[in-house]
């Protein structure tokens, strides 16, 4: 599966925010695990909803939304979960889903969107996202870099500054709003920032059928500690049978999802052996 570059045609008069929606509407048609609904700029969020920043000032907001996701863990697990795993659940579930809005269209077509907290927003009580698209940055070679509310740098590793500064400072304040819910300080959480934005990438890869390509690309954008994240894409190779290898990392942020199944822990979880992995990873050997 390919996702074109969506770039505007000769003579056409296209602006950053279409394109920007193209490109999540595509994302979310290929995605299975990744939906946003593209909304015209203007209005507030509806009934029900809230954006990136109500949700982290607004104690109600937030009450409500992790109020919601303590239900479905109840629902889906037969599980009441503590007050902190519900809170790590909920905003590893809100960072990967946001990390997806910024690194897809730098992952695919180099672009690095300008959202703000207040361009995303969230359902309070289903989870659903969606996202009010504007303008990006991108390199000179960019089709679109005439535009108008186009930003461009020179040079790839700007644009990877250019992602990593955005995505911080997009779940920033949700982050302070919600430290003190997940009892953890600022190292653990922006190892889960950091852990989602290589997680969405690595996603994305596997989805379209290349993945060394996004293991690549992560390793490339998180290299190793660069703050505020604490820690980089960090991948490395398991070895298979008949000689195949496979890529994997160890997260540095936590979800708590082994609290709630214990004998079914992320595949990346630090709980979780490399031998484990393997036997997740590997087709299963052919019967006699």
């Amino acid at each position: 599966m390919t996702l074109a570059p969506a770039y505007p045609s000769a003579g056409s008069a296209v602006s950053s925010s279409a394109l920007l929606a193209s490109r999540y509407r595509e994302l979310g048609a290929s995605c299975p695990a990744w939906q946003a609904e593209v909304l015209p700029p203007g209005p507030p969020a509806r009934q029900g909803w809230a954006d990136g920043m109500e949700l982290a000032t607004r104690q109600g907001c937030l009450d409500t939304y992790l109020e919601s996701e303590a239900l479905g863990i109840r629902r889906q697990y037969d599980h009441i979960a503590r007050a902190d795993v519900v809170a790590s659940r909920a905003l590893h579930g809100y960072l990967w889903s946001v990390s997806l809005l910024m690194s897809g269209p730098w992952y695919l077509d180099r672009r690095v969107p300008w959202l703000r907290p207040a361009d995303v927003r969230v359902s309070l009580t289903a989870g659903d996202l969606a996202v009010v698209p504007g303008g990006f940055t991108c390199l000179p070679e960019d089709p679109a870099a005439g535009l108008p509310g186009v930003r461009v740098l020179p040079h790839e590793e700007a644009l990877r500054g250019e992602l990593r500064a955005s995505v911080a400072d997009l779940v920033r304040p949700l982050l302070a709003a919600m430290g003190p819910r997940l009892r953890r300080g600022p190292r653990a959480l922006w190892g889960m920032v950091g852990d989602d934005l290589v997680s969405g990438i690595w996603y994305l890869g596997r989805v379209l059928g290349r993945e060394e390509h996004a293991v690549r690309a992560a390793g490339e954008l998180l290299p190793g500690p660069l703050p505020p994240f604490p820690g980089g894409a960090d991948f490395r190779r398991l070895a298979g049978r008949d000689g195949r290898s496979y890529p994997t990392r160890t997260r540095l942020g936590c979800c708590l999802y082994y609290t709630i199944r214990p004998a079914e822990a992320c595949g990346t979880c630090p709980r979780v052996c490399d031998a484990e992995r393997l036997r997740r990873l590997e087709p299963s050997p052919a019967m006699d």
